[in-house]
């Protein structure tokens, strides 16, 4: 390899190795470049195996959390895509045996070494967090969550552990309850670009599409918002949770309730950091 080569390769490598230990937590510049750099170490790692199941899953939540920052700085899809694939083909360049890489991977460890055993997370969104918990419990509770409102009824949207159904649990206020439950989005086959409207809205209707709860029944007393005593848990088929992941963070989803008197309760929710969300889950239960 020229001297020129090997000099730009150290130089990538000790750049990305600085960003990565100064910023492994969840702050993130609002740019591409931390985009580029954790995308770059994952593709690097998902190729050569650097590291602990556990600490690809950390860097999987941080790659997820800088795409999200750059698309909420106003970058483009399109460009922010980009730059995923630019730093996938610079790694495929680099020899897994690379003693840059070996360097990276370190600091990378060690950047990570803290954070990966944390057993909460909060996942600021623009208006809405996502809550996300690994601690084990001897009840069902949440482990990744949003809380919206219908009227005086609260709503939480989430799942409750890794590989588990998303689910919106409900404790409507009067006798009334829905028959249905369904979850609305943008229609990504038809509307390829992000709905980036005013705060909970979504495109026009033919541009979006409508995932079905497959079951209700009654909600764990944990799933149940604090001042409740009952409510319903829907639950909605599992792919759901990959068709959020592909929305952009910035828009909206609703979840919709339908009563036999012909009167649909909506409420909204943040798309958000809930890939990110999902992914800390995947580092594992502590």
């Amino acid at each position: 390899m020229s001297r020129e080569g090997k000099t730009g390769r150290l130089s990538t490598a000790l750049a990305v190795a600085g960003a990565l230990l100064t910023a492994a937590g969840p702050a993130l510049a609002g740019g591409t470049v931390p985009y580029y750099e954790r995308s770059f170490v994952l593709a690097a790692h998902e190729r050569c195996g650097l590291f602990s199941d556990e600490l690809g899953a950390a860097l999987t939540v941080s790659t997820r959390q800088a795409r999200s920052a750059a698309l909420r700085a106003g970058q483009d899809p399109s460009q922010v895509t980009a730059t995923a694939r630019r730093a996938e083909a610079r790694a495929a360049t680099v020899p897994c045996d690379d003693p840059e890489l070996t360097m990276v991977a370190d600091r990378v460890e060690m950047a990570f070494d803290g954070w990966r055993r944390m057993p909460a997370l909060t996942f600021p969104g623009l208006e809405r967090p996502w809550v996300a918990d690994r601690r084990a419990y001897s009840q069902e509770t949440w482990a990744l969550s949003q809380a919206s409102r219908v009227g005086a009824s609260p709503v939480t949207f989430g799942q409750t552990g890794t590989g588990t159904p998303m689910k919106a649990v409900v404790s409507f206020v009067g006798r009334s309850r829905p028959y249905a439950a369904r979850v609305v989005m943008r229609d990504t086959g038809v509307l390829a670009r992000p709905w980036l409207g005013q705060a909970g809205a979504l495109p026009p209707a033919p541009s979006r599409r409508a995932v079905m709860a497959m079951s209700q029944v009654p909600a764990p007393r944990m799933l149940l918002a604090p001042d409740r005593k009952a409510g319903e848990a829907w639950l909605f088929p599992a792919r759901l949770g990959l068709e959020l992941e592909a929305l952009d963070p910035r828009e909206s989803f609703w979840v919709e309730f339908l009563f036999r008197d012909g009167s649909v309760a909506r409420v909204p929710f943040e798309v958000g950091d809930i890939a990110a969300g999902r992914a800390f889950l995947e580092m594992g239960p502590l």
